[in-house]
């Protein structure tokens, strides 16, 4: 594990940004990615208090906060509202969605929101009743044993989740992934893994489910089509931070220039690639604020002097 923070690599940025960014990171757009449950909200609670301090002085500071999570389109509509970011984009699903408000909006490629906000939706991978459909398939063919969400009702995902009704009923409204409890044994998720890569799809865990979905929705496509996005409308590529806590952030973590892994309550070993690793003693939004602090912390005063993100994509 490197504890060094690392400034984005010469290479990756553009001509006029090369100096400045030699002689200062700090004078570099920066942009935030993490993973919401068990990371900037607490696993049991989905309480984010401990990080709200760090979440208001990267909005003064004009640092994008990114929420990309295996929640739904429908959760994150009052979820960035609470959290106090619906000017910037969310990844929903596991990487199968990603929303733009108005401000990460490209006038060419992108048409005018019809969702809240004004929001421009992109979907990514396979529309979610094929993967129903395949999943129905598969476990006939293979005599697989597992539940689907969509198999579940509210009451039962209440009890497994600790989320109130609303949002129960919210997590049901998949668009482009299929979470499931597996109940099988390892013979049988690999098949069931490779039954899956036949169809384009791919299975990925989470802290609390297995979640399927198209190949190449992942978290770490998503925030790479993101930060290409930022750089765009920027005309500089920023500093990028990841935080998250379980495998399905795995690929997150390696698209960006920092990474923290929050430890979690699930157990499960996180190992992603990266030479720029910080893997947190506290859980949840304590863990947050605390890979926040070793990065970023020590910048504090060069943060506050640097140039801040244009409105556009605040």
């Amino acid at each position: 594990m490197s504890e060094h923070a690392n400034a984005l690599p010469i290479s990756k940025a553009l001509p006029q940004q090369v100096a400045a960014s030699a002689i200062d990171p700090a004078l570099q757009p920066r942009l935030v990615v993490t993973d919401l449950d068990g990371s900037l909200l607490d696993h049991h609670t989905y309480d984010f208090a401990p990080a709200a301090p760090w979440l208001a002085r990267l909005k003064k500071l004009g640092v994008p906060v990114i929420p990309v999570t295996s929640k739904t389109r429908a959760e994150l509509i009052p979820l960035r509202e609470s959290l106090g970011l619906t000017a910037t984009p969310f990844v929903a699903e596991n990487g199968a969605v990603i929303g733009l408000p108005p401000g990460w909006c490209h006038a060419r490629l992108d048409r005018p929101g019809s969702a809240r906000d004004g929001v421009v939706v992109k979907h990514t991978g396979v529309d979610v009743g094929f993967i129903r459909a395949r999943l129905k398939i598969w476990r006939e063919r293979l005599g697989l044993r597992f539940t689907r969400m969509g198999e579940l009702n509210t009451p039962q995902i209440m009890e497994l989740t600790g989320l109130d009704e609303a949002r129960a009923r919210a997590a049901r409204q998949r668009e482009g992934s299929e979470p499931l409890i597996w109940h099988d044994d390892e013979k049988a998720l690999e098949a069931f893994r490779l039954a899956l890569a036949g169809d384009g799809l791919e299975l990925t865990q989470g802290g609390r489910f297995w979640h399927v979905m198209g190949r190449a929705s992942d978290k770490g496509s998503a925030v790479e089509w993101l930060i290409k996005r930022f750089s765009a409308l920027r005309g500089s590529p920023p500093i990028s931070l990841g935080l998250g806590d379980g495998p399905n952030d795995i690929t997150m973590l390696e698209a960006v220039d920092q990474a923290v892994v929050i430890k979690g309550c699930h157990g499960l070993e996180i190992a992603p690639r990266s030479a720029a690793l910080y893997r947190t003693e506290a859980t949840g939004p304590l863990g947050w604020a605390e890979g926040m602090a070793h990065w970023w912390g020590r910048d504090d005063r060069r943060l506050a002097a640097a140039p801040t993100c244009h409105a556009a994509v605040m």
